[in-house]
């Protein structure tokens, strides 16, 4: 078990754990998260780091274990905005392995994702923010009422949009998108390496087979589930996929088209670390804006926005497809106007 550096007793998130923890306790400048949904924002958020996910295709997927040919991406997480913009440079181009990247390649992207930032890219721009967010009553809910108001200080307009209303009924479509695509992909995956088992059937045998060690505290429920679909073709797929693609992507563009048109929508990431809890799970402890950008397959940058009782969290800058040195930039003078980032104190317990 990955500990938050923050407070040891608090989960770092995931599933990008080890990368979040790494980089927040400076064992490493920067890391390579994946996310399928959260899992690059999430722990950088908890963790007081910068991540970006991606816009889908930006970035190659070849060599990652796959989740969801739909949704997956690898990003940048680092301790500023310029780390992981210059990270970003790096990662980007199209691969002749992952075809979604080939479509990416149209859209010209900067050689240099630093050389766009700008302690004053705020001023003159209008963003929307999620107003149920805005109006939650919770630590959260007034650390991003403050950071609003930083937002207009720098002379930014805001503007209450709203996308979780039509984006949160979707999970469980999406949920059946992510159990189809991943016996699919990880077929694949595995048909391609050296490994024994070279599908999720034979995976789920091992585990069976070998249960004391595979599975000391879990089952393998969700595998099994995703076993148990019948293929990229079937109609419950199909009409899953275009639900969950249709509806993230029409809100998402709904609400950058406001008020003659948004450079992006901001949010709370995700609430503060939970207590690790074998036992009964570690669950989300407030507001979360990860999931319309992960469906929708738009870019999503997270940065420090304050702490509560010691734990950090973020807050969110969502942008349409490719908009990444716009978001990069925004989150920058964010950045530059609060300098909200603590390094951690590793403390056993919150208080």
């Amino acid at each position: 078990q990955t500990h938050s550096p923050y407070v040891l007793d608090r989960t770092p998130s995931g599933s990008s754990a080890g990368s979040g923890a790494a980089v927040a306790a400076s064992l490493c400048a920067v890391a390579v998260g994946t996310e399928t949904n959260g899992s690059i924002v999430s722990p950088s958020s908890v963790n007081g780091l910068v991540g970006l996910k991606p816009t889908v295709g930006l970035v190659s997927r070849t060599g990652i274990i796959p989740i969801s040919a739909t949704q997956d991406t690898a990003g940048p997480m680092a301790r500023t905005v310029r780390d992981a913009a210059l990270l970003l440079g790096g990662l980007v181009g199209a691969d002749p392995a992952d075809a979604v990247t080939q479509a990416a390649a149209a859209p010209k992207q900067p050689q240099d994702y630093t050389r766009l930032l700008r302690p004053d890219a705020l001023k003159g721009q209008k963003l929307g923010v999620e107003k149920s967010h805005l109006a939650s009553q919770t630590a959260a809910g007034e650390l991003l009422r403050q950071a609003v108001a930083v937002l207009k200080a720098q002379g930014a307009t805001v503007v209450e949009v709203d996308v979780r209303t039509a984006t949160a009924p979707i999970g469980e479509a999406e949920f059946d998108v992510l159990l189809y695509e991943f016996k699919d992909g990880v077929n694949k995956y595995l048909g391609h390496t050296n490994a024994p088992v070279k599908t999720l059937a034979e995976v789920i045998a091992f585990n069976k087979a070998n249960a004391a060690k595979a599975m000391p505290f879990f089952q393998q429920e969700i595998l099994e589930q995703a076993e148990k679909t019948d293929g990229l073709g079937a109609e419950k797929y199909k009409t899953a996929l275009r639900k969950v693609v249709d509806t993230s992507r029409a809100a998402l563009d709904a609400a950058l088209k406001t008020d003659g048109g948004l450079v992006a929508i901001v949010g709370i990431t995700t609430g503060p670390a939970a207590c690790i809890d074998l036992v009964n799970g570690e669950y989300g402890t407030g507001p979360g804006f990860a999931g319309p950008a992960a469906m929708a397959g738009y870019p999503h940058l997270t940065v420090p926005m304050g702490n509560i009782h010691g734990l950090p969290i973020g807050i969110s800058f969502v942008g349409g497809p490719y908009k990444e040195a716009e978001i990069l930039s925004l989150g920058y003078a964010y950045e530059q106007a609060t300098k909200h980032r603590q390094a951690p104190a590793f403390r056993a317990v919150v208080g």
